[in-house]
Order: C-alpha cells, then structure tokens, then sequence
C-alpha cells in the first residue's frame, strides 16, 4: 500500500478529491487529526490462571482427540461409532467436569453442558466449539510429515486433522474448565459449553439445534464465543505487533442459480445464439457488475482500533477516511483477501450443460455463491443478478435451503467487548486487539437470536505460511500456544464473571 501512494493513480484521486481546498489546510488537518488519535488498546494485566504444570498432559490428550476420525462430509451421515468413542474419551478425562456440570446430548451427537452459577440475574456465556473435522484428501495423504489422524507430538507441536479447526478449541475448553473446577472456583454468572458435530456439513443438525434448544427454554446470553479469527502475525501492513483479531460478525451465503433453457438437437445444425453461450453473456455480464463495496462495520471498525498503533504514511491515511477513504477502497479492491472484507462477493462455481459433446443441451445452468457482508441481504443479491444479468429468457432463483443472512454486528464499544480485550492482553501482551470480519461461516451464526454477542477468537498465533495447514496437510498446533489456549479460556471465564 504504501508504494502505491506516491503513483500517479493516487495524486489524480487525491487532486479531485480536495479540489478547492488548499493543499496545506489540508495537509495541516491530516496532520492535527493523525497525531491526536488516541488509542482504544484494553490496559494489560497480569493473567490470574497460572502457567500449566505437565504441559505434555495436555496435549498428549489433545493428541488422543485427534485419532477418532470424526469425519464430516455432505451428503453422508456422520461417523458415530468415532463420535461414540470420542465422548467416552472426555467423559474419562474430565471427570470433575462430568460430575459437576450438568450434560445432555442434542441432535444424536452434539453435546451441551450447563455451569450452574450463583446469580440468576447475571447472563449466561457459551462457550462453543465443533466436535468434527474435514476429511484428508487421500492424493495428500502421503505428503503429510506426520500421520494426519495420528495425534503425534513431535518438534513442539501436536499433529493431526482438528488439531488447528476445531478439536484444539473443544479439547482446550474442557481442560480449562477442569482446571477451574480443580482450583475450587464457583461462577457467579452460569456457563454453558457446546460443541456440535456437524460444523463441517453446514451444521443442519448440531448447533442449531442446540441453539434452538437454548431459545426454547428462555436462555439469553450476554456472550458466546466461537471458532474463527485468530491472532495475525505479519499480516496486517503498518503494524509490527501481532493483531488479535475478533470476528464480531460473519458474512451471510446464498447460491443463485442460472438457467437457460431451449430445444437442444444436434450439434451439427446449431442455431446463431446457443444457450451456453446465451449463459456466457449472463456471467460476464454479472462479472461486469459487481455489488458495491463500501467501507462499512466492522471493517471500518477494525480499521479505528488499529489506526492509533500504525506507522506513517499508513496511519494518516487510514486516520483520515474521509479524504483518503476512496483510495483506501480502491487499495484494498485490488487484493481478493481484502476486497471480501468491503464486498459482497460471488464466485461462480458449477456449471452444466449437455451430457455429450455432440449433443446441444435443452438446459444450460450455472451457480453462483455469494458471501454477504453485513448491510446486504439474500434478496437484495437475488435482486442485483436479476438487473445485472438483464435477459428474460435466462431463469434466476435462489437455490432453496442456501440463504443465511449476515449475522449482526456486535458492539465493540460494550463492557463485554474491553472484558474481552482485556483478557487477550495479558497472555498475548504484544497484541493489539481489533473487531473484523469473519468471511467465512462458524456454528456462531445460529446464536444470533439467543446471544447479545456473538464472538468469533481462537486464542492462537497464526503466520502467513500456517493458513495452508487450515483444512490442509500436515495441520498442527504449537504446544506451548495450545496451552495458553486453555489459560485463556479459564481466564475468559473468570474476567467475564466481574463483568455486569
């Protein structure tokens, strides 16, 4: 970014964009705004939650977690018999947690639990995690330096399909709460743990349900806590510090498809428009006319957060949106990664036409996912392809059961949200904490409705080569930031506990 605003693209933005104004009341006001940023970072404090004593206990049982293969695929029913042997496994290895909190079993294999706490006017937390994992590509298989079911620790770290997505999270829970329950503490505010079965396959029947369960017996939470962002090393321009980021939201999906349909026949007499071509023209023309990307929470939000922390020339620029705010768009519009954070985005995915290749198909047909960034709607993305494909005699309609809506945006200015930071702070004390965006999709999502805020963290430093390993081979978690995963699940619920 900063080589790109000394080109000659961004003095014509830049010139258009002050037009009358002179150029040093201007420079003077950039420069009054950029140095009387005050930073919005928590205070750091010293973590209450002791280091661990036998590390290697830890995640040794991480490891045994990661050889049930509780595989998740579409369209197949779930592995059982491993999610059987899984929950006999946590029943052993935490017992004071079975004894004490109270467990049930939701949807056949997902698993809710209940802290009870002392005050029934203090709202409940959950903590939420998903028992189930992708599958391993067997053409990959091979190329794994450690088995990817076989939960080896090894070099420092521990190895294995879920050791990064999601087991890591569910086992690091449970181990907090152990300890909790071990040192005698007795919450004040009631916990509930969860951890679906079905994440990986769009979670039809595991957090949902769970989430559904909650809303039916009158639960309202003040927080639950979810898979998603992590702690960023070297990702963020501007910043040398490790950024935590938080999701405080996540974009909402829909698949459009696209039909032309017509007599087919043989390819040899061809009319002047076929309908794969008649398609074509309805794609590119939906490539032409993208949804509009605008700069809104929580992007902008993250934005604010890390802005005070910047070095120059990018603290200026991301201080003053609004002068630099159009090129600060069209910067970020110009990588994929960035580009998802501003806009709705679509990718067409599928295609089909005729079953042979001298055949003309009597039906053409395409699908299309869209990820919905918060200020859209599932109608307003069927609308726009509609208007932007413009020809009556191709079909469009949502595919039916695919639209989810963004979910809301929580509120980063609340109590919850410093408690939150706070707790970041003192086990990662070189981070800065911002609110982003999740572009993907979480379990998170079904506890709108039950939750007045839906968080999206798993306290664990990721660098850029280590997103790969995210449903990826040889996906492995360091040992030392397993372990303070776990400190801060204990301290979360601790700190939280104070929080009215």
């Amino acid at each position: 970014f900063s080589r790109r605003i000394s080109s000659p693209q961004f003095g014509a933005r830049l010139t258009g964009k002050v037009g009358e104004y002179s150029i040093g009341a201007l420079f003077a006001v950039v420069t009054v705004r950029t140095l009387t940023l005050t930073s919005k970072q928590p205070r750091a404090s010293a973590p209450t939650v002791p280091e661990l004593g036998d590390g290697n206990l830890h995640a040794e049982r991480l490891g045994q977690a990661i050889r049930f293969r509780t595989v998740s695929q579409d369209g197949q029913p779930p592995a059982s018999a491993e999610f059987d042997k899984l929950h006999a496994f946590v029943r052993q290895s935490f017992p004071k947690v079975h004894a004490t909190l109270q467990h049930e079993t939701v949807g056949g294999l997902s698993l809710l639990y209940k802290w009870q706490g002392s005050d029934p006017q203090a709202k409940p937390i959950l903590l939420l995690a998903h028992q189930d994992v992708v599958p391993v590509d067997p053409v990959t298989e091979s190329r794994w330096h450690k088995a990817p079911f076989g939960g080896e620790l090894a070099d420092g770290f521990v190895w294995g399909r879920g050791s990064l997505d999601d087991k890591c999270a569910m086992m690091a829970i449970f181990e907090s709460v152990e300890l909790l329950l071990t040192q005698g503490f007795a919450p004040r505010r009631t916990v509930y743990l969860a951890f679906g079965h079905d994440e990986e396959a769009v979670s039809a029947g595991g957090a949902s349900q769970i989430a559904a369960l909650l809303h039916s017996r009158g639960v309202q939470l003040e927080l639950t806590l979810d898979e998603g962002l992590t702690v960023l090393q070297g990702m963020m321009p501007g910043v040398t510090r490790p950024v935590a980021l938080v999701g405080v939201s996540e974009k909402g999906f829909i698949n459009v498809e696209l039909e032309a349909a017509g007599e087919g026949g043989h390819s040899s007499m061809p009319p002047k428009q076929t309908l794969i071509g008649r398609l074509g023209r309805a794609l590119a023309r939906l490539e032409e006319h993208q949804m509009d990307a605008s700069l809104l929470p929580p992007t902008s939000d993250m934005f604010d957060f890390v802005a005070p922390e910047m070095s120059w020339p990018l603290k200026p620029i991301i201080a003053n949106r609004w002068l630099f705010g159009p090129i600060l768009r069209w910067q970020l519009e110009q990588a994929n990664s960035t580009r998802a954070l501003l806009q709705t985005t679509q990718a067409p995915t599928m295609l089909s036409g005729s079953p042979k290749s001298n055949v003309l198909p009597q039906s053409a047909r395409a699908t299309i996912n869209y990820r919905i960034r918060p200020g859209n709607t599932t109608a307003q993305v069927v609308e726009h392809v509609r208007n932007a494909v413009h020809d009556d005699q191709v079909k469009v309609a949502m595919q039916p059961g695919s639209g989810t809506e963004p979910s809301p945006v929580s509120d980063v200015h609340s109590a919850v949200f410093s408690t939150f930071g706070q707790t970041i702070v003192s086990l990662f004390p070189d981070a800065l904490v911002a609110p982003g965006l999740m572009i993907g999709a979480s379990d998170g999502r079904h506890f709108a409705k039950v939750s007045d805020s839906v968080y999206r963290f798993v306290p664990m430093v990721l660098a850029p080569e280590d997103l790969a390993r995210l449903h990826g081979t040889d996906e492995r978690i360091r040992q030392s930031d397993y372990l303070r995963m776990i400190r801060f699940y204990a301290q979360l619920v601790q700190n939280l506990d104070g929080t009215r």
